[in-house]
């Protein structure tokens, strides 16, 4: 199950019994269970009831059913969020997404509460308001406190990925972009200047933060948010045009994703991002592989000329090797709706289907106000980090 990619349905008949039955080998079952998805559809009753009656391990159980999009995992959830065993990986996490938002908030805001807050169980409950993104809305008032915190990072992102309805945050967002915020640290500013900027519709910090990055030599750090401002960032396109050609490969890539974002011009980037697509990739994350596969999708038709490797790489028959056994069926599904969405934008693309297009940029809120841009930023030439 978790070597080969395509295993036949008697292996997961296999896996369920053992996990469900308490047999020797059920701990080893429960982990593949968990990560299994639609391939138990088949099993959802057999599964639920084993949650029911609290056989074997209850967080993979309830994964698994939360992995079919299956409702009956919701109780399991929410009596393991009360009990401080709620699943904290952050892939099994992403997997519980799929969920209803509005049936596991009141949970999740309770264990945000807690004093004082648990690690694990914090930033797990933090990673799924951020995938649950504007649903997340009503928890903010549980996410604010953790700015004053170790978790800062955690929740500047849920803030961002809520948008609109976190513009109340705006001056504490503007803190941590501009460095004057007690609690703001070096990793700080281009997420909370981001951040800002999705939850206000104004640019102009995010631009200016972002920007002073990426012309910093911190590059990395700032592209991916000019990215996802689109041609709002014009200004730069020049300097991250020449980030294409950096030694670093996330930089390259970065850059050559930002530039088209930017400017809509897929030549600089399709021989860049092509260049990263390794059929022999093991999924050690610390190579952007799976991000140039997914930006040559984005591009569309002009990245044709990556299809036949995408293919190729696509119907390998054994999964990633690299990552751990707990997550490695789920990071190699990943990368397969990776490799497939690319596949099927590029052909859509190239048969006259829709072209891939920016994001659009959210709209202003009703209540921003002229002239914020120069308090926070304070004097020409004040720091941003």
């Amino acid at each position: 199950m978790v070597r080969y990619r395509r295993p036949g349905p008697e292996c997961w008949d296999a896996v369920v019994t053992a996990a469900c039955e308490e047999t020797r080998h059920s701990w080893d079952a429960a982990r593949a269970l968990a990560q299994a998805g639609p391939a138990v559809s088949a099993h959802a009753d057999r599964i639920a009831r084993a949650l029911d009656e609290r056989r074997g391990r209850g967080d993979e159980l309830a994964c698994a059913l939360a992995g079919l999009g299956d409702l009956r995992a919701l109780p399991a959830l929410r009596r393991l969020a009360r009990d401080g065993h709620f699943p904290t990986h952050r892939m099994h996490v992403r997997v519980l997404a799929a969920l209803p938002a509005a049936e596991l908030l009141p949970a999740m805001r309770a264990v945000l509460r807690q004093d004082p807050p648990k690690y694990h169980a914090s930033t797990s409950v933090l990673e799924l308001l951020a995938q649950w993104g504007p649903a997340s809305a009503p928890a903010l008032p549980e996410v604010l406190p953790y700015l004053d915190g170790p978790y800062a990072y955690d929740a500047l992102r849920v803030l961002g990925r809520t948008g609109p309805a976190a513009a109340g945050a705006a001056d504490r967002l503007a803190g941590f972009a501009t460095g004057r915020a007690p609690q703001a640290r070096r990793h700080h500013p281009r997420l909370a200047a981001w951040a800002h900027w999705r939850a206000t519709g104004d640019p102009a910090l995010a631009l200016a933060v972002c920007g002073a990055a990426v012309g910093s030599g911190s590059a990395s750090h700032g592209l991916p948010f000019l990215a996802d401002l689109g041609p709002l960032a014009a200004a730069h396109a020049d300097t991250v045009r020449a980030l294409v050609e950096s030694p670093g490969a996330w930089t390259r890539v970065a850059a050559a994703h930002a530039y088209w974002r930017i400017t809509g011009d897929p030549e600089p980037a399709v021989p860049v991002l092509l260049a990263e697509v390794d059929p022999e990739w093991t999924g050690l994350p610390a190579l952007p592989r799976r991000e140039a596969v997914r930006h040559l999708g984005e591009i569309g038709a002009p990245a044709a000329a990556a299809a036949p490797l995408l293919r190729r790489i696509l119907a390998a028959e054994e999964r990633l090797s690299h990552p751990y056994d707990s997550v490695r069926i789920l990071a190699d599904e990943a990368y397969v709706r990776t490799l497939t969405e690319a596949l099927a934008r590029i052909g859509a693309s190239a048969d006259g289907g829709p072209a891939a297009a920016p994001m659009p940029a959210p709209a202003p809120s009703p209540g921003l106000r002229r002239g914020v841009l120069v308090r926070w930023l304070g004097p020409r030439g004040a720091r941003t980090r």
